[in-house]
């Protein structure tokens, strides 16, 4: 595609929005800013320009228009503690890169898994299922934990971002690591923040979840999902590497090389080790995921694993600071200048008169592919959660069968772009795949999933007596 229409189509797209009269019920400047945005979504697939340019100069617009304030609204994104978390980990993986712990990570697991590279994609979903209900930060296990392994392994099998060799291997392991780090954080309640949310908003309407009933109803087709997933990526989007017969021993002669661990490995090791901690127990003790990895970054600049000339070269981790920062304010000023809260109120009467099951199907395909407009899945659970919960139960869908799915899809719905949760950035961020692929097959996962949880997930939850 010609440059010149790269950069006419978000601005023709855009202007036609912002022509249209504002719904009644948003203000004028949600409407604009709603505009605003569809035409840097647009912008950000298409690349006319990289993509913090794009997010800049939708930024740029919204000031220029008066529909945010630079001081007050246009700039807030930065200040949120998710956007500084994903920055984090990416100077935590660069101290796994540096100090040699990662590679050894890396080949111990390639010594386990290595003979085939569905085996190591799979070792990686096992990897996010063990420690999922642990951790209750998705952002915190694919950038701190899953980001340094796939990575490492990648790079010593002779994949690496930016030099052509991306689908080798490393482009399959990270959107194997994505897709699994969703599906594991909708199976418990404990492993993504927006869950807890979710129970909580049920409780007020008097529906009781419990980590257990959440895990019972979730288990099932979040098996089918972790065991389907990775082989539809395999066939769809397949590693050239398929086969790697001498990788094991490849792996056992570098560990043997590396020899004992280095003074600057026990160091990273320990360092991790304490963010784990406080990545498990930190909801008792009141420290939040961002505190902890914060943390942890001081500690590798204090000790000399990372200088402070490695955080100013981490250039992919500035890059997405820019550009996602920006999408996440104009997703909060979307919500609070009214345009959620209209599209939720209005989605109502689409289902008037329905059956219960008809209506709750449109309903949970609207929740969940609104996600598109959204760059936090806490956003949109504490956004649209409520509301679409009170009409599936006004239409007569069963109470804890819509609470539980509209739950599932808090996490299931950001599987479709590299902006719709913390751990997409992260993955995104390792340049391994390219935007056009990312979303192509999130939509195509989306609706693989939508079919395992809707179809058994249906049969499951009717043993249970959920419905």
């Amino acid at each position: 595609m010609p440059q010149w229409l790269k950069i006419f189509i978000p601005v023709f797209v855009g202007g036609l929005i912002y022509q249209v009269p504002a719904p009644a019920g948003v203000m004028l400047r949600g409407w604009n800013l709603f505009a605003i945005f569809v035409a840097t979504i647009i912008g950000v697939v298409l690349k006319p320009f990289p993509m913090g340019v794009v997010a800049l100069l939708g930024l740029s617009v919204a000031v220029a228009t008066k529909t945010l304030d630079i001081a007050k609204e246009g700039l807030t994104g930065y200040s949120t503690h998710i956007i500084w978390l994903i920055t984090y980990v990416f100077f935590i993986a660069r101290g796994f890169i540096k100090s040699g712990l990662g590679s050894r990570i890396a080949y111990f697991f390639v010594k386990l898994l290595g003979r085939r590279t569905l085996g190591l994609g799979y070792g990686i979903a096992v990897t996010e299922l063990i420690i999922g209900p642990a951790i209750p930060s998705n952002s915190a296990r694919a950038g701190g934990i899953m980001f340094p392994i796939l990575k490492g392994i990648s790079e010593s099998l002779g994949s690496k971002a930016g030099d052509g060799t991306e689908k080798r291997l490393g482009s399959f392991l990270t959107q194997v690591c994505f897709h699994g780090n969703l599906i594991v954080s909708a199976m418990f309640l404990t492993a993504m923040a927006a869950n807890p949310m979710a129970q909580a908003f049920a409780a007020k309407r008097g529906i009781e979840i419990t980590w257990l009933s959440w895990f019972q109803a979730a288990f099932v087709p979040g098996i089918i999902s972790l065991i389907l997933i990775p082989l539809l990526l395999y066939f769809v989007y397949p590693p050239e590497l398929k086969s790697l017969p001498h990788a094991p021993e490849m792996a056992k002669a570098k560990l043997k090389e590396m020899g004992a661990m280095t003074k600057q490995e026990w160091t990273m090791a320990g360092t991790f080790a304490f963010m784990l901690i406080l990545w498990i127990f930190g909801d008792r003790i009141d420290v939040n995921a961002t505190s902890a990895a914060l943390w942890g970054v001081s500690i590798l600049l204090l000790s000399g694993v990372l200088k402070w000339e490695d955080v100013l070269n981490e250039k992919e981790a500035w890059h997405n600071f820019v550009w996602f920062a920006i999408l996440i304010t104009m997703a909060k000023y979307l919500e609070e200048f009214g345009l959620v809260t209209w599209f939720s109120n209005h989605v109502g009467y689409l289902v008037q008169g329905l059956p219960w099951i008809h209506s709750f199907i449109i309903l949970v395909l609207i929740y969940f592919y609104s996600h598109y407009f959204f760059a936090s899945n806490t956003a949109h659970v504490g956004a649209m959660y409520s509301a679409f919960l009170a009409v599936s139960i006004a239409s007569g869908t069963p109470p804890l069968l819509a609470a539980l799915i509209l739950g599932f899809c808090g996490s299931l719905f950001s599987h479709m772009t590299h902006y719709g949760s913390s751990s997409s950035v992260v993955l995104y961020g390792t340049g391994y795949v390219p935007i056009t692929a990312w979303w192509s097959l999130g939509l195509l996962v989306s609706m693989v999933n939508i079919l395992i949880w809707g179809i058994v997930g249906s049969v499951w939850w009717k043993y249970l007596g959920i419905w």
